[in-house]
């Protein structure tokens, strides 16, 4: 396409000579507007996956793909009181992992300190907390052995920090509907000894979960013989309408049933939402350097033209004049796109290490888990994603190409040569 001769010349107008540093500069910097803009769109899109990604996991990893409620009947929901055959039911369903009868109750937690604070209170079997790998492989402390019905309860780091717990230590739980009583309604208080405090990762969930056994909290929640929901996952979560219409199909409409994907909707499309936003925006960057390209490409030409009338006189067609013009604006593109693609991705492939860096450096922490959901910043490289961003910063750079190119081609040899 391109023979040895349009390429040495492309090559030499890129090489800047005494009095034309000026267009040197120029093209420089749009080779690093170019270079950063896809560094930088490389980076934002892998974290923002990461953290999607991430984020996903750990919800999943706590709550599972989808709950099983007792249907509303002209009011308030009530328990599942058959639980145990309708977890026996679910579980054989095809495509379903588990199915694990919980309660779920708010209450307000009180240390021995004076120190309070609210959160969420799950009720589930020692079996079923063991094989919940969220909590069970991220124990900061204790051992779920000690997770036995009587005083047991197992938090979060974010609320043993906040209260001043460890293992051993009191907590009270005041429930927000009280006892009704001879003497009128009073609150519902029990103490419980914590036997282990988890990690999870999300600040969220850190610092508001508590976990007590399933018989304990039916007592405290005053449901003796029934659960909140029986809590499913399934096999693959991204499919997870196809065993929820197979769950409604076996046990009708006594039950409800609510999967991850609408109980977190409106939070996912937010992030999606953001993600392209932030796509459109970074976009911008790359688009400012192709218009540089531009710019920097006419200026040669208006500094070329006497070479462009002498080559044009030599015999040289007007497709080498805009060939050689392509050459010297692609090479501009490809390098800045090349360039960027390997900042980016050594950037992401190396983004915990250059965190610990700065942080140790400055002796701030650039990713304050307080408050964002996730305790590190995660990275994903997604091959596909890298390929449309690559893809995208060629296409606008060789665009940008066309024109001063085009415009070289149609100069008049006669007219350029007389006004030399």
């Amino acid at each position: 396409m391109f023979n040895a001769f349009e390429r040495k010349i492309a090559g030499r107008y890129l090489r800047a000579r005494r009095g034309e540093r000026f267009v040197s500069v120029i093209a420089s910097f749009s080779l690093i507007g170019i270079a950063l803009g896809v560094a930088t769109l490389i980076i934002v899109m892998s974290v923002m996956g990461g953290f999607k990604i991430d984020l996903l996991n750990r919800i999943l990893g706590l709550n599972g793909h989808l709950g099983v409620y007792a249907a509303e009947r002209g009011g308030p929901e009530r328990g599942l009181a058959d639980y145990e055959a309708l977890a026996a039911h679910i579980r054989a369903i095809p495509g379903v992992v588990s199915a694990i009868p919980v309660i779920d109750g708010q209450a307000l937690f009180s240390a021995e300190r004076g120190a309070a604070t609210g959160g969420l209170v799950r009720g589930i079997r020692a079996a079923d907390l063991k094989a919940l790998h969220a909590v069970a492989d991220h124990l900061l402390e204790g051992s779920l052995d000690d997770f036995t019905p009587g005083d047991a309860i197992v938090v979060g780091v974010g609320m043993a920090r906040r209260l001043g717990l460890g293992v051993g230590s009191v907590l009270t739980l005041v429930a927000p509907q009280g006892a009704a009583t001879a003497f009128g309604t009073v609150p519902r208080i029990r103490a419980y000894h914590v036997v282990a405090v988890f990690q999870i990762g999300m600040n969220e969930y850190d610092q508001a979960y508590a976990f007590l056994p399933l018989e304990d909290a039916q007592i405290f929640f005053q449901q003796p013989k029934s659960v909140t929901q029986i809590e499913v996952r399934v096999a693959d979560p991204l499919h997870v309408g196809a065993v929820a219409r197979a769950i409604r199909a076996a046990l009708g409409d006594n039950v409800a049933i609510v999967d991850w994907q609408h109980s977190n909707d409106s939070f996912f499309a937010a992030v999606e939402v953001e993600q392209n936003v932030m796509f459109l925006i970074l976009t911008l960057i790359i688009l400012v350097a192709a218009f540089n390209v531009i710019s920097s490409l006419i200026m040669m030409v208006k500094d070329k033209t006497g070479d462009i009338a002498v080559l044009r006189t030599l015999g040289a067609p007007r497709s080498a004049i805009m060939r050689i013009f392509l050459m010297c604006g692609a090479s501009v593109g490809i390098s800045g796109t090349l360039i960027g693609s390997v900042l980016g991705i050594v950037f992401c492939l190396n983004i915990q290490t250059l965190q610990h860096w700065v942080e140790a450096v400055t002796g701030v922490s650039v990713f304050n888990p307080e408050v964002y959901y996730l305790a590190h910043l995660p990275a994903r490289l997604d091959p596909w994603e890298v390929g449309e961003i690559i893809g995208m910063a060629l296409t606008l750079s060789l665009l940008a190409t066309l024109y001063p190119s085009w415009r070289a081609a149609r100069t008049d040899p006669v007219e350029a040569l007389r006004h030399e």
